[in-house]
């Protein structure tokens, strides 16, 4: 039995420095990962996307990698986001089942795929749990404008919560290509059913929809507030001219009246 355990580490991790300064190993590499094979049946995977796999590695291997990829890393996590994963080889068939599937080969593709797919899953983890925070935070400010009529946040603030909702649904498109099948699977029919066979245990779809979904959702607020912000300022704007004219009309009026006595 064999043990696949995943991290969501950082924010993300600077793949061609990595790679620049530990090349030993190394059996998969491209611009977003690196594959490596540690040991007889030990692995490690890393992603660009802060996330990095192990297969069948100690506890002290696990965190003599966490202090190598550190200057790496961007944003470290002090709470890492992790997920775990059984892998029984040589079995009658490949089978699939709650947090377990069986192989007839443990052949590096297949042990890659399975890595990959587990990295697949605590990445939309990840970004779930940002959506949601979000989420939350838009429910409030839709609240306070339901109760009061306005919204109870200031210009800055508004701009602040807007960066950071538009940051990171850059980043989840800029990272799209990791829910995509890898080539491997297109010219392999038992990759690719092994691949499709995961996506569905982890319901990697399902939950990739839900993220979209939300952010959707996040979206349309953040017009409406934008809207709302425009009006604000306008109206602020609007007045100031109001007063200006009032004021410069107020002193024509006084000039007028002392020049009369």
């Amino acid at each position: 039995m064999l043990q696949v355990v995943s991290y969501q580490i950082a924010d993300s991790i600077d793949i061609r420095g990595f790679k620049a300064a530990f090349e030993e190993g190394v059996y998969h590499s491209d611009a977003d990962e690196l594959f490596y094979k540690t040991g007889p049946e030990s692995y490690v995977y890393v992603f660009k996307y802060g996330v990095v796999c192990f297969l069948n590695t100690d506890e002290g291997a696990v965190k003599r990698l966490f202090e190598r990829i550190a200057p790496f890393c961007k944003n470290t996590f002090e709470q890492k986001l992790s997920e775990e994963f059984q892998v029984e080889t040589n079995a009658r068939e490949n089978k699939f089942g709650f947090n377990k599937i069986e192989i007839v080969n443990a052949e590096i593709e297949t042990l890659r795929l399975i890595m990959l797919n587990v990295s697949q899953s605590v990445a939309l983890d990840y970004f779930l749990e940002q959506t949601n925070l979000l989420l939350e935070e838009t429910n409030y400010h839709t609240q306070s404008l339901e109760k009061k009529g306005r919204l109870d946040i200031s210009g800055t603030n508004l701009k602040k919560y807007i960066g950071k909702t538009l940051n990171l649904k850059n980043r989840i498109s800029e990272n799209l290509y990791i829910f995509d099948s890898p080539p491997e699977t297109w010219e392999d029919e038992n990759l690719n059913k092994i691949d499709q066979g995961l996506k569905r245990t982890f319901d990697l779809q399902e939950r990739f929809r839900d993220i979209r979904e939300g952010l959707e959702i996040i979206r349309e607020n953040l017009e409406l507030f934008k809207d709302l912000l425009q009006y604000r300022n306008s109206t602020f704007l609007e007045w100031i001219i109001i007063i200006l004219v009032f004021t410069e009309v107020l002193n024509l009026l006084l000039e007028k009246i002392f020049k009369f006595y």
